[in-house]
């Protein structure tokens, strides 16, 4: 195996890791939203979750996309701000 190979096959698997942890977290914000909707306790402003679901879909990015680090970033931030949703400032979660 030459070494451009080697990097090219190196590259794409750090990428589909990236994506994976990526849809991880998404998958995590979704149901956490859903978990404080169905408890009826506030999510938050809509903006911030829809905001950060569509900066994951849309090809659109800081950082083009096999590199996934901004929009885990993003999807962190919409999730912390679920947590940290009004009403809930004093919660230790």
């Amino acid at each position: 195996m030459d070494t451009t190979t080697l990097l090219v096959t190196a590259g794409a698997a750090l990428a589909v890791v990236l994506f994976a942890g990526a849809a991880v977290v998404l998958v995590r914000l979704v149901r956490t939203r859903r978990g404080l909707r169905q408890a009826g306790l506030p999510t938050g402003p809509r903006w911030v979750f829809w905001g950060a679901v569509a900066y994951f879909v849309l090809p659109t990015d800081l950082v083009p996309d096999p590199v996934y680090l901004d929009d885990i970033g993003v999807l962190l931030l919409a999730l912390r701000s679920l947590r940290r949703a009004p009403g809930r400032a004093g919660s230790s979660n």
